[in-house]
């Protein structure tokens, strides 16, 4: 083995500090808190993914330029800083400072760190095994912030300030992890300008109508399910008290902890697309259920959805990273970030005003309406893969 293939036990070291802070399970409460609203707390959410939006083809072009290691020093830097002035944070501007600062690195990480595990498993020729690596690294994640949702909760119910102070130790410890990474030696990093490196992304997205639809699919579902994500907390607040909330989103954190770690085996037996629906269509029933008929044990059986979300996203991406270019990876990543971002911030946002009309609850109940279109495009697609491949079988 070739010394890239420590970065898989670096990715996912990384990958948990990252997530390691302890504000998860009460941010929106924190930002709204300071906001004074449910659309103003959302919007930092709305300009942390606009301005992920604004970052994220160059920093993918930085990637296939400069390397994945680099760029994924410069994300943990800009994390860093991020948590600094969410901490120290006393109005709203000091606020939107710090979210720009985790929109640029959320634009570092999105399409460079998919991009920094493909590679380091093709230098190493186990490129077969994406899903089950990605699967691993992406579980960690989940782990941490089951992790901090307890803790985090707990301590949130004395002080907000102290969880957003003591989120900064975790966010020094995963900058340092990133020196750690390998450059993989397989990457050929580009040397013509960016606006032609850009250009031929762009082609390359043109011409693959299975990957635009992919791309759609998951720009839509990505702003409808994060968006719902990132609000829960401020429902499950009108069912439990500050301090149980921790437990319901730890207990979601888990179940996907656990979905991600065999996404390998369950998409292997299911096949990608079929994962992937049944992710969607139970996600879609449990949603509306905990929303439309708001009781005691709606924050349960709404973070049931993480038992399947973590196998839907690994065999979603994998879908995706097969449409993909070697050379441009992962600036063609970044143009479907690119998109999912924009998406996010005008849904999160949208959601917030909802809720400040109407309930949390119906906010979250009509999100549901993007998520059957997002399911709509990848039966679409799952149907058309099957037809394909009954008339391949013919001949």
């Amino acid at each position: 083995m070739k010394k890239s293939f420590l970065n898989i036990r670096y990715i996912s070291w990384h990958n948990f500090l990252l997530d390691f802070r302890f504000y998860d399970p009460i941010l929106i409460l924190y930002f709204t808190k300071i906001a004074g609203s449910y659309s103003g707390g959302m919007a930092v959410y709305s300009i942390i993914f606009l301005c992920s939006a604004v970052f994220e083809v160059p920093t993918g072009i930085f990637s296939d330029l400069i390397g994945r290691r680099n760029t994924l020093i410069l994300g943990s830097i800009a994390t860093l800083f991020s948590v600094f002035f969410y901490a120290i944070a006393n109005t709203y501007s000091i606020l939107v400072l710090g979210a720009i600062l985790e929109g640029l690195a959320r634009s570092f990480y999105s399409g460079n760190n998919d991009s920094l595990l493909h590679d380091s498993l093709r230098e190493n020729k186990l490129v077969n095994d994406y899903i089950h690596h990605k699967g691993i690294t992406d579980s960690s994640s989940q782990l941490a912030l089951a992790i901090v949702a307890i803790i985090g909760g707990l301590i949130a119910f004395f002080s907000f300030k102290l969880v957003l102070w003591l989120s900064i130790l975790p966010a020094i410890l995963g900058l340092l992890v990133s020196f750690k990474i390998i450059e993989p030696g397989l990457i050929t990093k580009e040397k013509g300008d960016i606006f032609s490196h850009l250009k031929e992304a762009l082609l390359l997205f043109w011409k693959n109508k299975k990957l635009r639809l992919l791309s759609l699919g998951g720009m839509i579902g990505f702003a409808q399910s994060e968006s719902g994500y990132q609000f829960r907390s401020a429902f499950y607040q009108t069912l439990w008290p500050i301090w149980a909330i921790g437990i319901v989103k730890a207990l979601g954190n888990l179940g996907a902890s656990a979905s991600f770690y065999w996404a390998g085996r369950i998409v292997k037996k299911f096949g990608e697309f079929q994962t992937v629906l049944i992710s969607k269509v139970y996600s879609i029933s449990t949603n509306i259920i905990s929303t439309l008929f708001p009781s005691i044990i709606s924050p349960v059986l709404m973070s049931s959805n993480s038992l399947f979300y973590g196998s839907g996203s690994t065999a979603s991406n994998s879908l995706k990273q097969r449409e993909y270019s070697n050379e441009q990876r992962a600036t063609m990543a970044s143009l479907d970030s690119l998109g999912g971002s924009i998406m996010f911030a005008i849904v999160s946002y949208s959601i917030g005003l909802v809720a400040d009309k109407l309930t949390p609850a119906k906010g979250l109940l009509y999100l549901q309406v993007l998520a059957a279109i997002s399911t709509f495009i990848t039966f679409y697609l799952f149907r058309k893969e099957s037809k394909n491949k009954t008339v391949k079988n013919f001949r």
